[in-house]
């Protein structure tokens, strides 16, 4: 058997968190068959909002890469907590970057690479995934980026 997903994300020096709690009146996923929607993550590292402000305004391309990395990090703790072992992940579907963007801010694109690039590398061949990425006006809690998944799941 190859490396496991736990081990990919070790070698990367990335601990999965406990899944943050439904911050409103949702639950923090939801599955339907073979197919796992956690609901939208924010950058929360340590429990704590981590990356706020608009980009192109308060923030730079950088900084939104590693917003969206954490997202991703953040939907993974999700998928663990409603699978029990990220190995039942079967593949990385779709996901939806969201954006906090100043109206001239038109690298959306690169920002949702950081997320992209992290699923790739933990999931490997899983993480290939269809996606789009947005300009917001405004995401909750003064976010920088929030992303929303699909994952096809054992």
């Amino acid at each position: 058997m190859g490396e496991t997903i736990e081990k990919r994300l070790s070698e990367l020096g990335i601990v999965i968190p406990a899944a943050a709690a439904p911050a409103a009146n949702y639950v923090p996923f939801v599955r339907s068959g073979n197919l796992l929607f956690p609901s939208g993550q924010l950058p929360i590292k340590d429990g704590k909002l981590a990356v706020t402000g608009v980009l192109g305004r308060d923030l730079d391309t950088a900084a939104g890469q590693e917003a969206a990395r954490l997202c991703a990090i953040n939907v993974l703790a999700q998928a663990k907590a409603a699978l029990g072992d990220l190995e039942k992940i079967r593949r990385l579907v779709k996901i939806n970057i969201y954006v906090a963007s100043a109206p001239n801010f038109t690298e959306q694109h690169l920002v949702g690479n950081g997320a992209s690039d992290l699923f790739a590398k933990a999931l490997g061949e899983r993480g290939k995934h269809a996606r789009v990425a947005v300009g917001m006006a405004a995401l909750p809690l003064n976010a920088a980026v929030e992303i929303e998944a699909v994952l096809e799941v054992e």
